[in-house]
């Protein structure tokens, strides 16, 4: 019996998806941006703990960046289940450098709640962040958004959003996004090692699989996965992207050359990297964010 496309077993499809699994080194490399991300909040200003809504949970840790900056948010992956916006303070420091302020994003973790209130979240925070914006010294006019793996997954839900309808505020508030080996369709993922933590149901994963529910206008959103991801990272990003392009919403597709799960976000945080360079002019500039497109990015 298939499960998914062509797997018949949770074995296949854990192979795919086990990006830990597939990569000997990840927790060391987990551990040093960990280690990376505490240096990084001693050594630039920062403003801890905002709360954009009511729980524990819901705050995003600001890296100011001068008045009048972009705002970028960053939300971090880990299958919706683990880490916290703490572990990913080392993605602020190069882009505060160069004078766009960050918020690093934390939410609440399955499976205490649902992916349907992880998106909420998502949406409630870049909401706060535009109302805000001005306060918090930053441009409203030039906010982006950014996240890997399940944050990839989160930047496309937030392209999807009705803010007008849902928030009251203009329906383009999101200027652009890039989504970082996201996970675009669910469909594979109660069948796998993490629904005993996601708990899905068929209704949440149509209600969450961007694929899915393609809105009629979007921002740009880049989408960039690593070339040495599993072939099923590599083919949710493509055919998202395929999805995404033939209903003329914006987009560009990047094959990060030689890195993996966890190295492809290195990428995006060494300002030497190609990665680096489009994520920097999409902050400043969205309005070129798609400019130039190249189908890879040097390592």
């Amino acid at each position: 019996m298939r499960l998914y496309r062509d797997f018949t077993s949770q074995a296949e499809i854990d192979r795919e998806y086990d990006a830990a699994s597939s990569v000997p080194e990840s927790a060391a490399i987990i551990g040093r941006w960990i280690e990376t991300s505490a240096a990084v909040r001693d050594r630039l200003a920062c403003r801890l703990g905002l709360k954009y809504g009511p729980t524990r949970a819901e705050y995003l840790d600001l890296f100011p960046a001068g008045p009048g900056a972009p705002l970028h948010l960053f939300f971090h992956g880990g299958y919706w289940r683990r880490f916290s916006a703490r572990d990913f303070s080392f993605l602020a420091e190069p882009l505060v450098r160069e004078g766009v302020a960050v918020g690093i994003v934390n939410y609440a973790l399955c499976p205490e709640v649902t992916i349907d209130e992880i998106v909420r979240q998502a949406r409630a925070a870049t909401a706060w962040a535009f109302r805000e914006a001005r306060t918090l010294g930053c441009d409203p006019d030039r906010l982006t958004v950014s996240g890997h793996s399940a944050g990839g997954h989160l930047v496309a839900m937030l392209a999807s959003t009705d803010w007008p309808g849902g928030y009251d505020l203009p329906a383009d508030l999101l200027k652009a996004g890039l989504a970082l080996s996201g996970l675009f369709d669910l469909r594979p993922f109660p069948w796998s090692y993490l629904q005993p933590s996601l708990q899905l149901s068929c209704d949440q994963v149509l209600r969450n699989s961007p694929i899915l529910e393609l809105p009629e206008t979007s921002p740009p959103l880049v989408l960039a996965v690593g070339a040495a991801e599993s072939a099923e990272f590599r083919r949710q990003s493509r055919d998202y992207y395929a999805a995404r392009s033939a209903r003329g919403l914006p987009s560009v597709l990047l094959e990060v050359e030689g890195a993996h799960h966890f190295s492809v976000l290195d990428a995006l945080a060494d300002p030497a990297h190609p990665l680096f360079a489009r994520l920097l002019r999409l902050a400043r500039e969205p309005g070129t964010a798609l400019r130039d497109a190249s189908a890879t990015a040097s390592s």
